[in-house]
């Protein structure tokens, strides 16, 4: 029989090299002799820059030079502008670079940023987000490439005649991702060769290649791209950013090696953010919880520079079961930072929205919130009538309740000066899958290499991809290798979307299945040169499924609420996840229960004010910005069902790295809410507010 490596625990590939300090990342490639790099922002919200004078930054030890909008190198083209750094004296937001300085030391290069003196012509300028803003449109698309409107039947007239009907307004501020190793990046120019190398920290080394291919105008072949370890992205680093433009025309320029790491500061202006959202929710239902009709209407804001629409109200197009039904989104453009992916991007603040209303609904109508949900469960997707391959969300919200000690009516109880309260809310993320190529390798001596542009941002890539290997050739785990974030690897998508597993995944399993077969051919020995084998799933992969495929789950939360602080706490939180098969379990566990600890932030600490005078983001760094530490993470329990789906990939499997964040608020939300008998319906819940609402 041969031994599986898919469903059992595995040993991360590279936790040695990490525990050891031996995992180099993008900073860590600065060689000796170079230089180093810092970047100036501009000051002011709006308009252009007059004049830049660099007298008294050039005369500071150590400054090398420095590059203006008037002195930079020319770039070639880019499909996006914020990409196109120091080429133009326009300012389209507080924080946009207009300049950088070179200089032989992280701290040289600092002071001389310092001394850049910038004037300024300033112009109007408006960063305030409001449902009745003048300049609001209804975009063709949002975020993903769905349309930004969809409507079913006559929602408003069934609204109108529902029995029962709730109409609720939710505000999600802007948030911003803030991993652990900010972006850096260290590229080195080759002149005798023309030959660009660059160790970036990205999700994604062939888009980081792309796109500084083009600007530079280069040759791919001529760019090599290195992103073996990252710290952490959770979306933020899903395209190229300017610091890696600036360190690779940097080094270009100069001759030098050069590397950009970014302050911690500078990141919320530079790149991306989850854009604030207002919701408006409206549910119609029956009197025995059916819903006749669902609306769900979004309006955000996107910058001047590239349109970036979040996609809040698509969520609704899946959940739950409507006759009527509307989603539809609008946006403004303001003078503000370009908005961008952020883990679960449009279902993080979408399904918030609607759990936190079908959670009032229930109230209304006093039904079980669990039952409520059950009863609107959908034979198809309501959007586009299609069959699930796979929907288990009953079931998630079934096991989940039994293993939370769920009760109806949840009635809140005291603990001293505490008010304690449980909500549950659901879960959804689609799944997405993206052709790639893989190739594997059979050594002489019995071991395998196997080679795919695959990116591990913490997430465990290297070692689920390990594992798929070792199982498709029928070896132990301890016998593969796998090389991934290098240009030089055969090409793959980006780690975004929860679609790395499944995209590298099926390229790597496609490699090791016509390996094993070549290998099974082969008689004798195999040569010094050892058996290899390629893949490529742009047939099988890139073909559109006429199936809805998304991964569900269910949220149980229970809270306390300090009556005399306002402080919200919570205690326990239980996670229940369809999400196909589960390939690694330590790592799918460790996925879950990340995601459910960041919706505790998100509920309870995280928020970016914009500061509608100067037009930044007040929570610059972590002081500021607070984002949950052990303290404030309770037990976290995550469990899933064994789903067997036979339409996703040979390993069956579905993303798991966003699902956990989905819904996790809005648990917490409708938990406060049933503790205090008081509905906040803006986050986060801190305690001016909770205090405010407690009266």
């Amino acid at each position: 029989m041969r031994p599986t490596a898919l469903g059992t625990p595995a040993e991360r590939a590279e936790g040695r090299q990490k525990i050891t300090g031996t995992a180099r990342y993008a900073a860590d490639h600065a060689p000796e002799g170079g230089a180093h790099a810092r970047a100036v922002p501009a000051t002011i919200v709006s308009g252009r820059v007059s004049a830049i004078d660099t007298e008294a930054a050039r005369a500071l030890p150590g400054v090398i030079d420095i590059l203006t909008p008037y002195d930079a190198p020319r770039l070639g083209p880019s499909d996006d502008p914020t990409l196109q750094v120091l080429q133009d004296t326009a300012v389209p937001h507080r924080g946009w670079y207009v300049a950088l300085v070179i200089a032989r030391s992280p701290e040289a290069a600092r002071a001389a940023a310092a001394a850049v003196r910038v004037t300024y012509e300033t112009a109007h300028h408006d960063v305030v987000l409001r449902a009745d803003h003048p300049d609001l449109y209804t975009p063709e698309t949002v975020n993903g490439g769905y349309p930004a409107h969809r409507e079913h039947g006559d929602p408003e007239a069934a609204l109108t005649a529902a029995p029962v009907r709730v109409d609720c307004s939710y505000e999600v501020p802007p948030l911003h991702n803030h991993p652990m190793e900010p972006h850096a990046a260290t590229a080195v120019w080759d002149a005798g060769r023309e030959h660009l190398t660059v160790y970036d920290s990205s999700q994604g080394a062939g888009l980081v290649r792309s796109a500084l291919a083009s600007l530079l105008r280069l040759p791919e072949e001529r760019v090599t791209v290195v992103s073996e370890h990252v710290g952490g992205g959770f979306g933020c680093k899903g395209t190229p950013r300017p610091h890696v433009v600036l360190a690779a025309m940097a080094a270009r320029h100069t001759g030098l090696a050069v590397t950009l790491a970014l302050p911690r500061r500078q990141l919320p202006a530079t790149v991306g953010h989850r854009a604030p959202t207002l919701h408006r929710v409206r549910l119609g239902a029956r009197p025995d919880g059916t819903l006749t009709a669902f609306a769900h209407e979004v309006t955000t804001h996107t910058s001047r520079v590239r349109e970036f629409v979040e996609q809040a109200a698509v969520p609704g197009r899946v959940m739950y079961a409507a006759a009527d039904r509307l989603t539809t989104h609008r946006a403004v453009a303001l003078d503000v930072p370009t908005p961008s992916w952020m883990r679960a991007p449009g279902e993080t603040p979408g399904m918030y929205a609607l759990e936190s209303a079908m959670d009032e609904l229930a109230d209304a109508l006093g039904i079980d919130p669990v039952e409520l949900r059950i009863r609107n469960e959908p034979a198809n997707e309501p959007d586009s009538g299609r069959p699930f391959s796979s929907r288990h969300l009953v079931e998630c919200l079934r096991e989940g309740a039994e293993r939370f000690g769920w009760t109806h009516p949840r009635a809140a109880r005291t603990d001293g000066p505490h008010l304690v309260g449980r909500g549950v809310a659901a879960a959804t993320y689609p799944y997405f899958v993206t052709p790639s190529t893989a190739r594997a390798h059979a050594r002489p001596d019995g071991t395998y290499v196997v080679e795919v542009n695959a990116t591990d941002i913490g997430t465990g890539a290297r070692t689920v991809l390990t594992q798929v290997a070792a199982d498709a050739l029928g070896v132990p785990v301890r016998s593969v290798t796998v090389a991934i974030g290098h240009t030089g690897l055969p090409q793959a998508t980006g780690a975004g979307g929860s679609a790395g597993t499944a995209s590298w995944g099926w390229a790597v399993h496609d490699a090791c299945t016509a390996l094993l077969a070549r290998t099974e051919r082969h008689h004798g020995p195999l040569p010094a040169a050892g058996l290899s084998a390629s893949a490529d799933t742009a047939q099988s992969a890139g073909q559109k499924s006429p199936y809805a495929r998304h991964a569900f789950g269910a949220h149980f939360a229970e809270v306390q609420v300090d009556t005399v602080t306002g402080e919200v706490r919570v205690r326990r939180m239980l996670g229940v996840f369809a999400a196909g098969r589960i390939l690694s379990p330590v790592l799918a566990r460790s996925q879950f229960v990340g995601g459910m600890a960041m919706g505790i932030g998100m509920a309870l600490t995280e928020n970016s004010t914009l500061d509608p005078v100067h037009g930044d983001f007040v929570e610059s760094d972590l002081a500021a910005y607070h984002v949950p530490v052990h303290a404030d993470v309770p037990d976290i329990e995550a469990h899933w069902i064994d789903e067997h789906d036979k339409h996703l990939n040979p390993m069956g499997s579905k993303g798991i790295g966003e699902i956990g964040i989905v819904g996790a608020a809005a648990a917490i939300g409708n938990a406060v809410s049933n503790a205090t008998g008081r509905r906040l319906r803006t986050l986060p819940l801190t305690p001016d507010r909770v205090l405010a609402a407690l009266g």
